[in-house]
């Protein structure tokens, strides 16, 4: 069958998590979240603890931390500390102990570095059914709350005005980055998802002029991304999920300096005038 190739496997994969962080990703850009995605992914590895002490399902644990991350650091930032400083310490702490913690695991073989950068080639059936499930969740989400997300975004005062709660799209938010967080970090690993969840959505930014066409244009990236990434690393023996994110970096790079040619050509012809 198609899916015993695991290259396949691994590009569906890649391709699953893309879609569900492009317009995640979007939303993490416009609210300035990059940090607060970072501190939600490293909780994944408190997750891994868990999982394997209390016998559970990966996708279970790590949603569970990451979840519980987030709201605790939504819940934080309303009690007088500073955004930046909470955000440091939480995400670093997290990693800490979530390292600890799987070095206390015994009698289980653990891949730690495949949890920390992922192991896009070791993508099974059940996480592809995981991946695309979690990831048509997230679409499904954000889809039937677009105008809310992108009203309380841009807006918070236009929000009240037009009878939304602003926390309470900022919890939509948390639960689909806790849910992306849960099943990319098989693909990319908990140091590099904030990376596929940003780099894609910076990148679509100079070529957007509206809120829907940047988040159709970060899934394109993110899509390429994942499996131009694959390919490279494929043929040049690299890691998969650092690779992904080089590839990421470069198109970001790329779309930069268009942008920058764009707005000098924009400029010359304004002078003119």
């Amino acid at each position: 069958m198609i899916l015993d190739d695991f290259l396949i496997r691994a590009a569906l994969g890649g391709t699953g998590v893309a879609l569900a962080a492009a317009p995640l990703g979007c939303f993490v850009v416009w609210r300035r979240m990059a940090y607060f995605g970072d501190a939600t992914a490293h909780a994944a590895i408190l997750g891994v603890a868990l999982s394997l002490v209390l016998s559970t399902s990966l996708f279970a644990g790590v949603l569970t931390a990451a979840l519980l991350m987030a709201l605790s650091v939504s819940l934080l930032s309303n009690r007088g500390y500073a955004m930046d400083t909470l955000l440091g310490v939480m995400a670093h702490s997290a990693l800490a102990f979530g390292l600890v913690a799987v070095s206390f695991v015994s009698g289980v073989r653990l891949d730690l570095m495949g949890y920390l950068v992922g192991d896009i080639l070791a993508v099974s059936r059940t996480d592809l059914a995981i991946i695309w499930g979690g990831a048509l969740l997230v679409l499904a989400l954000i889809c039937r709350r677009w105008p809310a997300l992108l009203t309380a975004t841009l807006n918070p005062d236009l929000a009240h005005a037009a009878g939304l709660d602003p926390r309470r799209e900022q919890l939509v938010l948390t639960l689909c980055l806790a849910m992306v967080v849960a099943v990319a970090i098989k693909v990319v690993g908990v140091l590099l998802i904030a990376a596929l969840l940003v780099i894609p959505a910076a990148a679509a930014r100079p070529f957007s002029r509206t809120p829907e066409r940047m988040a159709l244009i970060a899934a394109a990236i993110g899509v390429f991304s994942a499996n131009g990434g694959l390919a490279a690393a494929y043929h040049l023996d690299t890691p998969t999920g650092p690779t992904i994110v080089c590839l990421a970096t470069l198109l970001f790079l790329a779309a930069n300096l268009v942008g920058l040619r764009r707005k000098a050509r924009g400029q010359s012809r304004a002078s003119r005038l």
